[in-house]
């Protein structure tokens, strides 16, 4: 019987079925009273790890735990609880005020990981905000992990 730990990231975006507009300054996206939700690429990757989960307990080969971890404003806890209510055991909010650029969030993980000591990282691909598509590369590379 073995035992698997799975951290999954979950990032805070403007819902995607939202017309997005230019703020006033025409410096970014309007986000004030705009609908927000988990980055659908992060609800994939938590969907994954639940699926994981449930199927170990169904073959009862072990047990699985899923963590969901944000890093952002307090607002991000609205995404954690979506992840809780998907089935994931447990959240961890890294709670910042400042915008989070990729390095940053990848280093906060990293910190996270070495905490927690996961099994396995699941990102999902790319959040919809900045099409990144570096925190999973810059996580990997920070860990010294396959990506």
């Amino acid at each position: 019987m073995s035992n698997l730990r799975i951290l999954v990231a979950t990032k805070r975006v403007v819902d995607y079925a939202v017309k997005i507009r230019v703020n006033a300054a025409g410096s970014a996206v309007e986000t004030a009273n705009v609908k927000h939700s988990m980055n659908p690429f992060d609800e994939i990757g938590t969907e994954q790890a639940i699926q994981i989960k449930e199927a170990a307990a169904k073959s009862k080969t072990g047990t699985v735990e899923v963590i969901a971890v944000s890093c952002g404003p307090s607002k991000a806890q609205e995404t954690l609880r979506t992840a809780l209510a998907m089935g994931a055991d447990r959240a961890i909010h890294v709670e910042s005020d400042e915008e989070l650029q990729p390095l940053a969030v990848a280093k906060l993980l990293k910190a996270v990981v070495e905490k927690e000591k996961p099994d396995m990282v699941i990102l999902g691909k790319q959040a919809i905000d900045d099409d990144s598509n570096q925190t999973g590369q810059m996580l990997a590379g920070l860990l010294n992990w396959p990506q």
